[in-house]
């Protein structure tokens, strides 16, 4: 089968699993930051504090650190240790503590207090990559891109929308030229949930999968389970 036609398939299903918009149903802390405050800061933010660390565990950190420290300001004022403290349930919470300061020092210092809205510009922020700097064009400026984590990239490289021994950076080159623009927005929200409920990386839900019969993954293990005594 194509790619063309995978990409087809995949997001006519998600779209029909999750609806068309990651702002009526939103399922990722992400999408729920900009379902209901619409402000890139807190998305950079919540960004950082996600990386290496579980949604529900992200979302209880961001929550204590917006309740009283909510803007650049604020962050960049803050005692340190009590930073800490309210982003202990993410992991290296006292790096990321240090660093969500750091960054909130340079927007106010050298963006006027906002967050940047070019690529360049917030990978050039401590502590971001091409991941983070996507998810704040997707999810804090309804940027088109692709933020590509660990479930992106799994699921893309099982169906065969990118290589199977491509890293994420590779992955988001594949994906940009298989899946129409359009679609970009739309991307990271749902392959990450269908990647939590569904393709899970350790322990993939195959039974109740859409797209086995195109699933390399899928038929890898197939031939597997065939030759096993």
């Amino acid at each position: 089968m194509r790619r063309e036609e995978k990409v087809r398939r995949i997001f006519a299903d998600l779209r029909r699993r999750y609806g068309p918009s990651f702002r009526d149903d939103p399922g990722t802390v992400l999408a729920k930051v900009t379902s209901a405050t619409e402000d890139p800061f807190r998305v950079l933010i919540s960004t950082i504090l996600s990386q290496r660390t579980r949604d529900e565990k992200t979302e209880e950190a961001s929550a204590t650190l917006f309740a009283k420290y909510a803007t650049p300001q604020a962050i960049a004022d803050a005692p340190v240790a009590d930073l800490v403290e309210r982003i202990r349930p993410v992991g290296f919470y006292r790096q990321k503590a240090e660093q969500i300061r750091k960054v909130s020092r340079i927007i106010l210092d050298q963006h006027r207090g906002r967050v940047p809205d070019t690529y360049d510009e917030l990978v050039a922020l401590p502590q971001v990559g091409p991941k983070t700097a996507n998810c704040v064009l997707v999810y804090g400026y309804g940027q088109p891109a692709i933020p590509v984590d660990v479930h992106v990239a799994v699921i893309s490289r099982r169906l065969g929308l990118a290589p199977p021994d491509a890293d994420e950076e590779a992955v988001e080159r594949s994906l940009a030229r298989v899946v129409p623009r359009r679609l970009w927005l739309q991307l990271n929200e749902r392959f990450v949930r269908f990647g939590k409920e569904v393709c899970r990386t350790n322990f993939p839900r195959c039974t109740v999968c859409n797209f086995t019969s195109f699933c390399s993954y899928y038929r890898a293990m197939r031939r597997t389970t065939r030759r096993a005594p």
